[in-house]
């Protein structure tokens, strides 16, 4: 695999999308992304101020500039942020990564994620030469498991992670077949 490197920044654009570092400006909805229970009932990535918003995209941002992970986020026409997708626990030396995403509630329903989710993963095998792309969901998030289901991942075994808290989760791989 080739050493990572997210400078410049990688912009990917789809029919309906173009996926895009998150910046200052997009704070407003970043932190909707990040407070809103209803997207993060399964996730511990919560922000409960703005402040703290502002602070995590910063260290996302840091994080990309280090080339240990990489954040798009997700926006239409307009360009206003409606969700993110991102790799990270990113393992050069294994040539995989993990994938996440979240979508604001109001756009859930209209095939924007899967549509994220197939740029990213063309990225993820040809621009970063992965060779197995990673899902952990929650086994409760039924439509992150459907979401990874019709992207072709195959279902692995139940997970319990312990961290914070005890989450059962499910592992989902995608094998590069080129």
């Amino acid at each position: 695999m080739n050493k990572m490197n997210f400078t410049p920044f990688p912009i990917l654009k789809t029919d309906r999308l173009s996926l895009r570092q998150i910046t200052k400006k997009d704070l407003d909805e970043f932190f909707i992304l990040k407070s809103d229970e209803r997207l993060l009932k399964y996730y511990d990535a919560k922000a409960k101020t703005y402040g703290e918003a502002r602070q995590f995209l910063d260290k996302i941002n840091q994080e990309i500039t280090e080339n240990r992970w990489i954040l798009w986020g997700i926006t239409l026409e307009n360009d206003k942020l409606i969700g993110s997708i991102c790799f990270w626990n990113i393992s050069e030396e294994q040539s995989q990564a993990e994938i996440g995403c979240e979508l604001m509630a109001d756009q859930q329903g209209k095939g924007i994620m899967q549509e994220a989710v197939k740029a990213v993963i063309e990225y993820g095998f040809k621009g970063m030469k992965l060779q197995t792309i990673e899902a952990l969901p929650n086994q409760n998030n039924v439509k992150s498991i459907n979401l990874l289901e019709r992207s072709q991942f195959i279902r692995g075994e139940n997970i319990k992670e312990i961290d914070a808290s005890i989450q059962e989760s499910v592992s989902y791989f995608l094998a590069n077949n080129n």
